[in-house]
């Protein structure tokens, strides 16, 4: 729900939250309660999606938020700190080593903290109980695992090999979806959640992103689907002091050749 800025600005600092996704890039600002101050607002993500594009994009959200004073971005690879390792979807030969945080940073005068859309979507869902799993179906697979409330180091398990030959990206996102139909991505996404059962044998799953609506019921038990609002409402916990250390990373030495191409 939406507040009054006043009101909200007196319980402690906004956060304005940036979602970045492979079909658009969408922006909200936050009480510390995690509570939305103004309706999300989103703009399709520019294609080619070159980093000065994105920027420019992101930054025309934000002039249409008001008043804000720290920011996170959840973004769709794995990010080091201020800087982009990979972006499978958008593109890595365009987003190696593009340092993201610092750029919008200067851009809008606030601090910035950056992780992985999926770290983000999970925190704006988790208890902070036991082996926690979040899983995004939006344009590839966003992958990220939390243990009592702390987050794992990130692991890009969409680009990992699954089924004939293909990633999870490759198997349960968007394009495929448009190939196979929803049925079908169905029971791609049964497979995925008997393999991530046994290999990480989470207590709770989350499944979130824009395709999580195609999903049917049943579902197993410990497996819930999550409102997308939360690649938004996690970014609030973003700026919590247990994930200081999720930013006090060196940045690694990583060859873009060895990063699949988006």
């Amino acid at each position: 729900m939406s507040s009054n800025d006043s009101d909200v600005h007196a319980d402690g600092p906004l956060t304005l939250t940036f979602d970045i996704g492979g079909s658009h890039l969408k922006a909200g600002v936050l009480s510390t309660a995690g509570q939305l101050v103004k309706d999300r607002v989103r703009i399709v993500t520019p294609h080619p999606a070159e980093p000065e594009k994105v920027v420019e994009g992101l930054i025309g959200l934000a002039q249409q938020l008001g008043h804000f004073d720290r920011i996170t971005i959840g973004f769709p690879g794995v990010v080091r700190s201020d800087t982009v390792l990979t972006a499978p979807n958008l593109g890595n030969e365009l987003w190696h080593g593009f340092k993201l945080a610092s750029v919008m940073s200067e851009k809008l005068g606030k601090p910035v903290r950056m992780l992985n859309d999926a770290s983000v979507q999970g925190l704006g869902v988790i208890t902070g109980h036991g082996v926690e799993c979040v899983l995004t179906m939006g344009t590839g697979m966003g992958f990220a695992l939390f243990v009592d409330g702390c987050l794992a180091p990130h692991l890009e398990l969409s680009q990992h090999p699954f089924k004939g030959g293909k990633n999870y990206d490759e198997y349960v996102g968007a394009r495929a979806i448009e190939k196979i139909g929803p049925r079908r991505f169905n029971k791609r996404v049964r497979k995925v959640i008997e393999v991530l059962e046994t290999v990480v044998m989470y207590d709770v799953l989350y499944i979130g992103g824009g395709n999580s609506r195609l999903l049917e019921p049943p579902l197993p038990k410990n497996v819930k689907t999550v409102s997308n609002k939360a690649g938004i409402t996690g970014g609030v916990r973003a700026w919590d002091r247990q994930m200081d250390h999720a930013f006090d990373e060196k940045l690694p030495t990583v060859d873009p050749a060895m990063a699949k191409r988006g």
